[in-house]
């Protein structure tokens, strides 16, 4: 739960009493500090303290994700996801011997990689004994990334009860009048009540409480600072140095307080003690409201400030608590320091180590600040960019792009520069990102061809995958540009890598023709399953994904989505697994396995959401499958999204899988003028990627609309592609089309047995069908029913309802009623049951389960009670035979 409201709305003193009444839990407790914000992981690594010790028995790649993610071990940086996993696991066993209270306060100033692990977590808790409660600022940006938990909004005292507790806080009886004329200027807040009883008891009634033009915040801020402006200088001194120091260390402070005002420690220990009676401090050296604290450092003045973190640098360890003693030399110096920003480089490398990359953006940033106006503040800005995007941070990462010294005449930075805003501009979906990628691609193709290269694919990438990220260059001129772009596309490259040789094809493929893409599409597919899955193979694995189904190879796309989201499971990869998933749900829905395929979209929308994708469009990637079922409300639900008026950019690939499952929906239901209106789109605009999908459906169409001229264009096309391609699947669907077009008996079974050798169920069905139904329009009744039998079987069987009702229809007319086909119970699971149960009956243990589900192993449990209850099942055995089955 999130309990979110202003500032002393009592947010923490409901947190308190949730932990102070858990005396049956175990309790682990944190609170975002605003002078560690950029601390990455530091907020996850307080609330996990009580219980690291149990560490060494999560599964190998998630201790070494988070022991990384601490400091505690030194390998590659951790996916935040994979550290995310380790946290549910560590406290979901941690939960098995005692349910787990964890408590976030102040969530709003929480580093942001606490933050999105903390919420990735609390997502996940299905079945576990865990409770997890967070406390932030209704105001503040931190609850979008805790968007969807559910949340209890504070608002103030009413009337009544406002009096009642301004009375409670003063021991002597406050005049009414006056109390209710206060307490009014609170809005209720019980902090600013309880400060306005503070001073009623200290005699300050006969002057107005709070000043009308300040805000609440302000007006308490106002109040603590005449608080400490009453207090001697010591011990305000203590109370600035205890402001700029986060770690509310009492010996610390004791440390810097002697460099700075050459106190001792008895005289410090007295300060603090005065601070205490003043109600400042509370527990040595903590504040009492986090308002205090920055009420107090922001009243000081910038050089004073200074002075007092000078003084906390010479007090902190500069080896052992490295990155702490290079922030406070940074907010100690005066202006350019390269000295202090070398150390805020160091700082930034350990952060990345650490998979802090929020973290390293921050450090970098401040380093640039104490450099001078330059090239090197410029790669220093745009360093800490690109960590702030790899962080999955735009805005963050504009900001920075904003503060670049401009006209400074290095192509190469200005090429960067512009290089990361595309990219930024296809995170966040904005016109002209293409465009961008592509003025930059063609600077750095002639100053660093490597980088030249990877910026084309990323244009690549954008122009075809990206949904809606607007108006701008199109795949047809990056694809030329690469083309034309000097070592980005070699002719013939001996070792051009996987991104060379899928750039190649792709552009090869837009600019030139299939026929002669065929053979570099090939190389680049077959680079990318060979390829190294931690490598430039993984970045770019949807691109591959493309060109198998251009080619029309079922195997290649099984293989690959199988191998790169394997690979990412095992590293915790969340984005590149979501493309695996897409690229598993895809290749399950060719092959008929629609409840497989529901579950691998599941599975990818569930990523979508852990990694803030714009849900809208990601919930509609399954239209296809919509499609195949039949289901006429959801599939046009989901074309109206992806391909209705709103689209921007025709040539999208969401947008042809959209254009095409209309087709499908509507030869599904015997409506063929549609179908074939809905096809002449895609075939009039013929986009190079996955528009050779539509022809075999167009042929279909139209020979039912007695469209003999139509089919034929689109037979020649066709033919023209699948012959270069030469794969089963495509050669079986040109077989399939032939026979419609001139009726020859002897190409349906040339396409039943090239379909026959490839896992392409549904278009084994469909060639049944059409076979069926043409043997019927020829009086060939016996025969007809043996293969309308069969397409009736493979589509009821698969769940494709449409296509199954058009089978029985047709069977019905030779005479022959089709068997009712009871649904089976596997289909009564949902599709997170599925995949449980798909794991469980091949022998996966629990706790392997949750691993490669991101779930804990209470929630497998809790999954598979539910599926043996629903199957009827008591054994994994039982449960194999029915899986099977």
């Amino acid at each position: 739960m999130v309990i979110s409201g202003p500032a002393g709305i009592g947010k923490s003193a409901l947190l308190d009493y949730a932990t102070t009444s858990a005396t049956d839990l175990q309790v682990g407790r944190t609170a975002g500090i605003e002078a560690e914000q950029e601390l990455g992981f530091a907020a996850l690594h307080r609330l996990l303290r009580p219980f690291l010790g149990r560490r060494g028995r999560l599964p190998g790649p998630q201790r070494d994700a988070l022991e990384t993610a601490f400091g505690l071990l030194h390998a590659a940086p951790p996916d935040r996801f994979l550290v995310g996993l380790a946290t549910l696991t560590l406290l979901a066993e941690a939960a098995a011997t005692k349910p787990v209270l964890a408590v976030c306060d102040d969530a709003q100033w929480m580093d942001r990689e606490s933050l999105e692990v903390l919420a990735f977590v609390a997502r996940r808790l299905h079945a576990d004994a865990i409770v997890m409660l967070f406390g932030v600022r209704d105001d503040d940006t931190a609850l979008d990334s805790l968007t969807g938990l559910p949340e209890l909004r504070l608002s103030g005292l009413p009337g009544d009860e406002a009096l009642a507790l301004l009375q409670a806080s003063v021991d002597t009886e406050v005049d009414r009048v006056i109390a209710a004329q206060r307490v009014a200027e609170t809005d209720g807040n019980p902090l600013a009540i309880l400060e306005l009883g503070r001073s009623l008891a200290r005699g300050e009634a006969a002057e107005p409480a709070f000043g009308q033009p300040l805000s609440l915040d302000g007006r308490l801020k106002e109040r603590f600072l005449r608080q400490v402006v009453g207090l001697d200088t010591l011990t305000q001194q203590v109370l600035l140095v205890a402001a700029a120091d986060a770690t509310s260390d009492p010996v610390l402070l004791r440390q810097a307080m002697a460099r700075l005002a050459s106190a001792s420690p008895a005289e410090v220990g007295t300060a603090l003690e005065r601070a205490e009676d003043a109600e400042l401090l509370t527990d040595g050296a903590r504040f009492r409201h986090p308002l205090i604290r920055s009420a107090v450092y922001g009243a000081a003045t910038s050089s004073r400030r200074r002075q007092v973190h000078a003084a906390l640098a010479e007090a902190t360890d500069p080896v052992g608590d490295a990155d702490r003693h290079a922030w406070h030399l940074a907010a100690a110096a005066d202006g350019p320091d390269e000295e202090v920003a070398t150390r805020l480089e160091a700082g930034a490398d350990r952060a990345r180590e650490r998979g802090g990359h929020l973290a390293q953006a921050a450090f970098l940033r401040r380093a640039a600040e104490l450099t001078r106006p330059g090239p090197q503040r410029n790669g220093r800005l745009l360093a800490a960019c690109g960590a702030a995007l790899t962080a999955g941070a735009p805005h963050r990462a504009e900001e920075l792009l904003d503060l670049l010294t401009p006209d400074l005449g290095v192509p190469f930075l200005d090429a960067l520069a512009m290089r990361l805003r595309g990219f930024l501009n296809v995170m966040l979906g904005r016109p002209g990102a293409v465009t961008l990628l592509l003025q930059a691609a063609q600077t750095l193709s002639e100053l660093d061809p490597r980088a030249g290269q990877e910026t084309l694919l990323e244009a690549m990438d954008a122009a075809i995958v990206v949904a809606r990220i607007g108006p701008g260059m199109s795949a047809k001129q990056v694809a030329q540009a690469a083309l034309a772009a000097p070592r980005a596309v070699p002719a013939e490259p001996r070792e051009p890598g996987v991104g060379g040789l899928l750039l190649a094809g792709h552009a090869t493929l837009i600019s030139v023709g299939y026929a002669q893409a065929v053979p570099l599409m090939r190389r680049g597919v077959n680079a990318m399953l060979a390829a190294d899955e931690h490598g430039d193979a993984s970045r770019w694995f949807l691109l591959g994904a493309v060109l198998a189904l251009d080619l029309w190879d079922i195997d290649a796309l099984g293989a690959g989505a199988h191998r790169f989201s394997t690979a990412a499971r095992r590293q915790g990869a969340l984005r590149m697994l979501q493309a695996g998933a897409h690229g598993s749900a895809t290749h399950a829905l060719l092959c008929g396995r629609l409840a497989a395929a529901e579950a691998h979209f599941a599975e990818f929308m569930d990523i979508a959401a852990a990694i803030g994708a714009d849900l809208r469009f990601a919930g509609t990637s399954d239209v296809l499958l919509h499609a195949w079922r039949g289901d006429r409300e959801r599939t046009l639900a989901a074309v109206a999204v992806q391909a209705g008026p709103e689209s921007e950019q025709p040539g999208g690939l969401q947008v042809q899988f959209a254009r095409t499952a209309l087709v499908v929906l509507e030869l599904g239901h015997r409506r063929y003028a549609q179908a074939q209106a809905a096809a002449e789109i895609v075939y009039a605009s013929d986009p190079p990627h996955y528009g050779g999908a539509v022809l075999p459906d167009l042929v279909e169409a139209a020979v039912r609309n007695d469209d003999l001229a139509t089919a034929q264009r689109a037979l020649q096309r066709l033919s023209e592609r699948a012959e270069a391609s030469g794969t089963a699947w495509a050669l079986g669907l040109l077989a399939r089309s032939r026979a419609l077009v001139t009726g020859d008996d002897q190409l349906y079974l040339r396409a039943h047995e090239l379909l026959a050798a490839t896992p392409l169920a549904p278009e084994r069905a469909r060639t049944h069908l059409l076979y069926g139904e043409w043997l019927r329009r020829r009086h060939r009744r016996s025969e007809a029913r043996q293969q309308l039998r069969a397409a009736y079987e493979l589509f009821a069987g698969m769940g494709a309802t449409a296509f199954a009702e058009r089978a029985r229809i047709e069977l019905a007319a030779t005479g022959e009623h089709a068997r009712t086909r009871d649904p089976s119970t596997v289909r009564a699971l949902t599709p997170q049951e599925l995949r449980v149960a798909q794991l469980a009956a091949a022998g996966v243990t629990n706790q392997e389960i949750a691993a490669e589900l991101f779930i804990s192993a209470s929630t497998v449990e809790y999954h598979l009670r539910k599926v043996f209850r629903k199957l009827d099942v008591t054994s994994r055995r039982q449960l194999k035979d029915v899986m099977d089955a």
